[in-house]
């Protein structure tokens, strides 16, 4: 199904350069998911480690986004099509499986379904080291950004990046992958020797690959985001009654600014965006402490929490759907 996206492209609110990739793992099981990765890397890099449990449950769909542009229009249409799909054709309500920027698309997206009176369709939720405004990166009214991400993607924000800042900010995001494969004696117990140079170079070459506009888009999508204060009322929220795991980071300083919006508002309230919502920080109490988003390095610590998820849901113990 392709009428949200069709309609998107048709009107000029976007551009096909700035559609994503939907790639597709087909498996029996009757809890697909769908993952939204962050900036970086691809979503089939993001889960590399964690695809194997979750195609136990269902199968797996991928969002990659475009390395020459970014639409959230069209991003949210595309993923209406798909939500419709899995709804009309196969009767199923996906898990959407979201990372950093990935969730800031996901609750953009709730938004414009509750705007719109549309329900959800969804079986689930996970949000990982949410990053939902700009103000999650960049502290108002800071002049020097506090964290390597902000102080990475500060100039996209203000529209004067530049071809060394775009160099720049590839750097940094290579130094925070590299950093984590540092750590030898966990990614021994992770992966193998090539199933780490496969991964090192497919993420390596997203970050490289992205060109400027597809850079600038991503980031620009984020700024248009509002923080989900502003949309805190009754009018507004729950934003869904699905089930949502919402999980941080013990170390989430290197990207998250300290006083993020979006953890403030998720962690102090988050039944009042998720109706059927639980807030968990991951910690690593035997070793390097869990980073933000770091799905890769500290896959044996995140993987209790979303284990349980989505055994709960497939024995229906995580609260009924309407």
């Amino acid at each position: 199904m392709r009428h949200a996206q069709e309609a998107v492209l048709e009107s000029g609110l976007a551009h096909p350069r700035q559609k994503s990739t939907v790639l597709h793992e087909q498996r029996k099981g009757g809890v697909p998911t769908i993952v939204m990765g962050g900036f970086v890397p691809d979503a089939t890099e993001q889960v590399y480690l964690l695809r194997g449990r979750l195609l136990k449950f269902g199968s797996l769909y991928y969002f990659n986004y475009s390395r020459h542009g970014f639409s959230v229009d069209l991003f949210c249409a595309q993923l209406d099509d798909l939500v419709e799909e899995l709804r009309v054709l196969h009767g199923q309500q996906p898990v959407l499986f979201t990372v950093s920027f990935g969730c800031g698309l996901l609750l953009e997206w709730l938004r414009r379904r509750r705007r719109a009176g549309r329900p959800d369709g969804l079986g689930g939720m996970i949000l990982v080291s949410p990053v939902a405004c700009a103000e999650d990166l960049l502290e108002p009214g800071t002049h020097k950004p506090t964290t390597l991400v902000g102080r990475a993607l500060k100039p996209y924000f203000e529209g004067t990046v530049t071809d060394a800042g775009i160099e720049k900010s590839r750097a940094v995001f290579r130094k925070m992958f590299e950093a984590g494969a540092q750590n030898k004696e966990s990614l021994h117990t992770l992966m193998t020797r090539g199933e780490l140079e496969r991964l090192r170079h497919g993420v390596l070459d997203a970050i490289q690959s992205i060109d400027a506009a597809g850079a600038c888009e991503r980031v620009q999508a984020l700024k248009g985001m509002p923080s989900p204060a502003d949309y805190f009322s009754p009018e507004n929220l729950p934003l869904s009654d699905a089930p949502a795991l919402i999980l941080y980071a013990e170390k989430e300083a290197s990207a998250l600014a300290e006083n993020s919006p979006t953890r403030f508002a998720l962690e102090r309230a988050p039944r009042a965006y998720f109706s059927n919502g639980t807030v968990r920080v991951v910690t690593n109490p035997r070793g390097t402490p869990v980073q933000h988003a770091s799905l890769i390095f500290h896959v044996f610590n995140f993987l209790p929490p979303i284990r349980a998820f989505y055994r709960g849901l497939k024995k229906g113990k995580l609260g009924a759907r309407a």
